[in-house]
């Protein structure tokens, strides 16, 4: 570990253009909390308040639109949680009002994350027909014994099943799967990768598990594989989806041509992004500041406070000291990094900011620039967080 480097100390930032801006809206509820998982989710127990959380979901937009009157939605993604979970009806209904308030790209990526026990051929048939255009489907392993192992509802065939049924409906499939499970070994680890490719969709996101705080599994660690082998399998995972045509665009991100995830990408070259939902955060930028803000974590509190214009319970000014490692703690994930231009132009900060970080970074093999573009090196890639503590104020 290095000592972070000390920073120029940045005035007042100035915004000559907004960034792009996507709607994150967060769906909190699951059939059943998977012990690896640090998401805001909640067990559904009983009926879902489906027609209570929309109603909730509009109202916060509607408090929100000051925010963001005027400004184009690029983007937006169904996150949870399992938001298939919530009748087709629901989706058509939010996608609707969001329509009727917001001015939404034509061409718009919108994106549903899916988790195979909650399909069904029809349903997902009408998901399709209210506009969703990209699924996002939590696969994590084809083996069955791995996902019993993560407390996963599916099984494998019922994993194929699922991808079946969204071929039969969208041109734009994302498969989730992950790595360094329990017990698992490289053979198996490549199975699963082997298997995400031979069903041909548009992109594969390949994650190693960790031990999150507030899990079931970071209180009673189940044994995973050594580093050494977890960095095995990912350099297996990545020899695999390259020779496939994948481009790996961001640490556990791999696409075809033309078919980077834009929301994601938005986030990572630190674009704005409205969070509607329980729990949900986001970025807003303005042109003399940049706010961040979180809602309500419990649904049933925020369903509550939605409606009266509460439902922010956290809301502060991002200071200019801190905008550099914010900046980089997302573009730095991007594999072929970013423009010089773009550090200016998002965080409204001269480059002279972080010039005494990025010579550090150099000296010490994590990162290569010209320029044009700063990016970080296969060994940066690899250390990303000893990279990133260099940006710390």
């Amino acid at each position: 570990m290095h000592a972070p480097v000390v920073l120029a100390k940045p005035g007042a930032i100035r915004l000559e253009a907004l960034p792009p801006l996507s709607l994150y809206v967060h769906m909190p509820w699951c059939v059943r909390k998977c012990p690896y998982c640090d998401f805001n989710s909640h067990e559904k127990k009983g009926d879902l308040p489906e027609d209570a959380y929309c109603a909730a979901l509009v109202a916060d937009l509607e408090h929100a639109l000051p925010w963001i009157w005027g400004r184009r939605v690029y983007s937006i993604f169904f996150g949870g949680g399992t938001p298939s979970l919530f009748a087709a009806g629901s989706i058509d209904r939010l996608l609707s009002e969001f329509r009727s308030r917001l001015s939404i790209a034509a061409d718009a990526e919108i994106t549903l994350e899916a988790n195979p026990g909650t399909f069904e051929a029809e349903k997902f048939r009408d998901f399709r027909a209210c506009g969703i255009n990209r699924l996002s489907i939590g696969i994590q392993s084809f083996n069955d014994a791995h996902l019993k192992a993560l407390g996963r509802i599916h099984s494998a065939d019922e994993a194929r099943r699922a991808i079946g049924i969204a071929q039969a409906n969208f041109d734009n499939i994302n498969l989730d799967l992950m790595y360094g499970l329990p017990g698992q070994s490289a053979e198996e680890a490549r199975a699963d990768i082997e298997e995400g490719i031979r069903w041909g969709t548009t992109h594969l996101s390949a994650y190693q598990l960790t031990l999150e705080p507030n899990t079931a599994f970071y209180s009673h660690p189940p044994r995973l594989p050594e580093h050494d082998a977890a960095a095995a399998m990912q350099e297996s995972a990545e020899a695999l989806l390259a020779a496939a045509g994948f481009e790996h665009y961001e640490t556990s991100a791999f696409a075809k041509a033309g078919l980077r995830c834009r929301h994601n990408t938005n986030y990572w070259k630190f674009g704005d992004y409205l969070g509607l939902g329980a729990g949900a955060h986001g970025k807003i930028s303005f042109p003399d500041r940049i706010e961040r803000h979180a809602r309500a974590k419990q649904p049933r509190e925020y369903m509550a406070m939605a409606p009266e214009g509460r439902s922010i319970v956290e809301h502060k000014r991002v200071a200019a000291t801190e905008l550099p490692f914010e900046f980089m703690l997302n573009a730095l994930r991007l594999v072929e990094g970013f423009p010089v231009a773009l550090f200016r132009e998002r965080t409204g900060l001269e480059l002279a900011a972080i010039e005494p970080a990025l010579v550090k970074g150099e000296s010490l093999g994590l990162l290569e620039r010209d320029w044009k573009d700063i990016r970080p090196t296969p060994r940066g890639q690899r250390f990303l967080n000893e990279l990133l503590e260099l940006f710390l104020p």
